[in-house]
């Protein structure tokens, strides 16, 4: 295969580079493209309104003619979140493990495309699949969920392995640890290029095993004479089977309560990774047993507002009530950002009466990431030529790239990418100066793409500092004023409490009226609404020192026509329809 095709290899992050999540790698050779995972991003705190972000696509669309398929290297949303938004443009097969396919399968169906045609391939490990100018291997690892697997991908320029999201487990729950054998053999093959995860590489040391977890279950479990509450991510299966067990060891039964847990867990159950389902009641029946005979498995572990944990804490959960004497177990880690949820959200608990347990008082959580020294073990088994660290922030790759340093890699052999820029490999000669199109794409509810950077200043600003719109209207002929100015405040003040302000507000809007006329004619409306604008925040950041969003509205009506009309003059459609 390699010796019949042009030794040129292009490489292109369009996600998943200098950030957390987005993941989606292109491998691109003159004929054939493969895709390499297709995630999502959570909204960062200066996105509201926000629901999600996936990558910019339109480098593949663009090349679509040219995509043979989508690999996926385990089923965590920032892998396979965005699949849904690329399968409306492009129609590929997927190929990943079977935990990986069976979350895929749902979300395709929740999304309503799961009759779409798309075909999916269910790999095991050690097998090789060949697609246009490449061949892929699924290569066993571990990580926080099930079947997950590294790629060695065979290119005419030599072997690229992404290891996706790993941790070097020795004694995992949920199959076998992870295949260095053979990682070593592809080593001593030769490994061009490693594109390796950096979540943890600011971390010394080694990521325990999740054995570690059931340890810890178990200890908790038998001082607890009340109800138990474990909140983790749904995703992780591994961890739910830990609960499951030390459960059933103390006699417990288990309610899963969540959408996305029920979701996850009733795949996990149809593809044989839990086990002890005799164990699981349903929601429904839980009011059957006594405090003392129940855990319940739920979502929440990172605060999020509409999650299970967060309206028991808040007493909104229509089915589950916080009472005392429970015990809530955290067991996971705080997302970045997510630390004031969290803490807001124990704080409720503690009201309730409730004990809460979390990873700062037992060790209840263990990362699914690799730590400094797995780094290593990877790199040096490997000894690839070339390095590339990928799924981390800026920083995390700069140490990722330090430590390839420190194990021998040449500094002009490691590239730290940004999303959209091209690393190619042309026979012997590397280059790493193009750029193709990348960047962020915002999801809110049913539109993609139609939140920018314009829309998102507006929502910052009104969330800040509110909006004060002002109401008229004129005579089209003579400019003269025919009702208001009506003042309407949102965000700003409160109007019934502010009928100074209020009141001055209308004065000022009226003497900018007049002063427009004079100087800018009668039906130069964009000049009326610019002085209007300009005269009341002056006024209003005089008074208040607030800076709130201004809208003027002027309604001029043509009177003593036979054809009398009314027309609404502003800057754009949304901020008409805000008062309609």
């Amino acid at each position: 295969m390699i010796n019949n095709v042009s030794k040129k290899l292009r490489i292109i992050p369009l996600g998943g580079i200098r950030e957390i999540g987005k993941n989606l790698t292109v491998f691109e050779t003159d004929k054939d493209i493969i895709i390499v995972d297709c995630g999502i991003a959570f909204p960062d705190a200066d996105m509201p309104g926000v629901d999600s972000v996936i990558p910019d696509m339109t480098y593949l669309i663009e090349n679509k003619a040219k995509v043979r398929a989508l690999f996926l290297t385990h089923g965590h949303e920032d892998h396979i979140g965005a699949i849904p938004f690329l399968y409306k443009n492009i129609n590929v097969p997927i190929y990943g493990t079977r935990f990986t396919l069976g979350l895929v399968e749902k979300k395709l169906e929740e999304e309503g495309m799961n009759n779409k045609g798309i075909e999916m391939i269910e790999m095991h490990y050690g097998e090789m699949v060949i697609k246009g100018d490449f061949c892929i291997e699924f290569i066993r690892t571990n990580h926080s969920i099930v079947d997950a697997a590294a790629l060695a991908i065979i290119t005419p320029c030599g072997i690229v392995m992404h290891t996706g999201d790993f941790k070097v487990d020795y004694t995992p729950i949920n199959g076998q640890p992870i295949d260095l054998m053979r990682m070593a053999e592809l080593g001593e093959r030769g490994v061009l290029l490693l594109m390796s995860d950096s979540t943890n590489a600011e971390h010394k040391g080694f990521t325990m095993s999740e054995r570690i977890v059931g340890r810890t279950f178990e200890d908790i479990f038998a001082a607890t004479k009340g109800r138990i509450i474990v909140a983790t991510f749904s995703s992780n299966v591994s961890r739910v089977q830990q609960i499951i067990n030390t459960a059933v060891k103390f006699g417990r039964k288990c309610v899963i309560c969540g959408r996305s847990m029920v979701n996850v867990i009733d795949v996990a159950i149809d593809k044989g990774y839990i086990l002890d389902t005799d164990a699981l009641i349903e929601l429904e029946d839980m009011d059957k047993y006594p405090p003392e005979e129940l855990v319940i498995i739920t979502t929440g572990s990172q605060g999020e507002p509409m999650s299970a944990l967060t309206r028991m804490a808040v007493a909104t959960h229509r089915q589950i009530d916080i009472i005392p004497g429970d015990t809530v177990i955290i067991s996971a880690s705080p997302i970045p950002g997510n630390e004031k949820p969290i803490a807001r959200m124990i704080d409720e608990l503690c009201k309730r009466g409730a004990k809460v347990i979390h990873k700062s008082l037992a060790e209840v959580h263990v990362s699914g990431h690799a730590c400094e020294e797995e780094l290593k073990l990877i790199q040096t088994i490997l000894k690839p030529k070339y390095f590339c660290p990928v799924h981390g922030e800026y920083r995390q790759l700069m140490r990722h790239k330090d430590i390839a340093v420190e194990l021998g890699i040449p500094e002009e052999n490691c590239f730290i990418l940004e999303n959209g820029r091209v690393l190619e490999f042309d026979g012997d000669t590397v280059r790493c100066d193009e750029m193709v199109q990348a960047g962020n794409i915002l999801v809110d509810g049913l539109g993609v793409g139609d939140v920018g950077s314009i829309v998102l200043r507006d929502r910052r600003h009104l969330a800040e500092d509110g909006l004060i719109a002002v109401v008229m209207t004129v005579d089209s002929r003579t400019g003269a004023l025919l009702a208001g100015p009506d003042v309407i405040s949102r965000g700003f003040v409160y109007m019934r409490e502010s009928e100074d302000i209020i009141e001055h507000i209308r004065e000022t809007t009226k003497e900018a009226l007049a002063r427009s006329d004079i100087y800018g004619g009668r039906k130069d409306w964009v000049y009326k609404k610019t002085l209007i604008r300009d005269a009341i925040h002056e006024y209003v950041y005089e008074q208040t020192k607030r800076n709130p969003m201004i809208l003027p509205l002027i309604m001029d009506v043509a009177l003593g026509e036979d054809d009398q009309h009314e027309t609404a003059r502003e800057e754009g459609s949304e901020d008409n329809t805000l008062f309609q």
